[in-house]
């Protein structure tokens, strides 16, 4: 019963922590910000803002990307495969590059493009991430291995790639560069208005609560220290996001394919070993 609660009201948690992370980087550059409840607001004026459509293909596949993203919320919630799980967010990421070359914007393509790239340098982190923690549990089933003992030890370097790769999932310096609004207003989302917009505008919120799911996964059964490990992520990512400029993109692929992509092969090598 709970897991269900959990799952239906998995976008509301999302936009809280959206709210709270605006808050937290407005406190970090000296000034008030929004209030938390701010992209609640934001969504009700979504509603009320005429939705353009570009052509069919564009808004379903917008649609299916949200749809999708909650299904992996789902599945996390429920302790299903962590590697069908990566595989199924693989496939919520093409449905929205799909969507962002069926538009006639270069501003959209570009966007696409990127989205394409950044997709390349993290997924195969994500996929030996999931090989980390079937090679300590003996399975990919999340309900196993929240039942387990802390795996960070174990799986250190791994939880450093891992790290890497969340800046690019929650869009942050200095790993921004597939919305970059300065170079193309939004990229992939430029097209999208109205309620169209406001799916994937949830969506960004169903990342988060994916995102911090996983990492919650390092701390095995204890809910301490996957609460520790979650606010520390969560500063350090908007310290960082603060703190740095955005780098181009054949720099971000260079960084997290050649240290986060060794720095899990050298893990699981060395658990190969154990």
């Amino acid at each position: 019963m709970i897991e269900v609660i959990l799952i239906i009201v998995a976008p509301i948690i999302g936009g809280l922590i959206y709210g709270l992370e605006r808050v937290v980087r407005a406190r970090m550059q000296r000034r008030q910000g929004p209030p938390i409840l701010q992209p609640f607001y934001d969504m009700l004026k979504l509603i009320d803002k005429q939705a353009l459509i570009v052509n069919p293909y564009h808004s379903i596949l917008g649609i299916m990307h949200f749809v999708t993203l909650w299904v992996v919320v789902a599945f996390v919630v429920l302790g299903q495969n962590l590697l069908y799980i990566i595989f199924l967010h693989l496939l919520s990421a093409i449905f929205l590059i799909i969507a962002g070359f069926s538009a006639k914007s270069i501003y959209s393509h570009i966007g696409a493009n990127r989205e394409l790239q950044a997709m390349i340098a993290y997924e195969p982190i994500l996929i030996m991430t999931a090989v980390g923690f079937y090679m300590i549990n003996g399975s990919f089933d999340i309900s196993v291995i929240r039942n387990n003992t802390s795996e960070i030890a174990g799986l250190f370097l791994i939880f450093l790639a891992f790290l890497m790769i969340i800046p690019i999932k929650l869009k942050k310096s200095p790993f921004d560069a597939t919305e970059a609004h300065q170079e193309i207003v939004g990229g992939v989302e430029i097209e999208y208005s109205g309620i169209f917009f406001e799916f994937l505008y949830m969506a960004k919120w169903l990342e988060y609560v994916f995102i911090y799911l996983l990492l919650m996964l390092f701390a095995g059964d204890s809910l301490i220290l996957g609460a520790v490990l979650s606010v520390t992520v969560f500063l350090l990512v908007n310290l960082v996001d603060n703190s740095t400029a955005r780098i181009k993109m054949k720099h971000l692929i260079k960084i997290v394919l050649g240290i986060g992509l060794s720095l899990s092969m050298i893990n699981l090598i060395g658990l190969s070993y154990v």
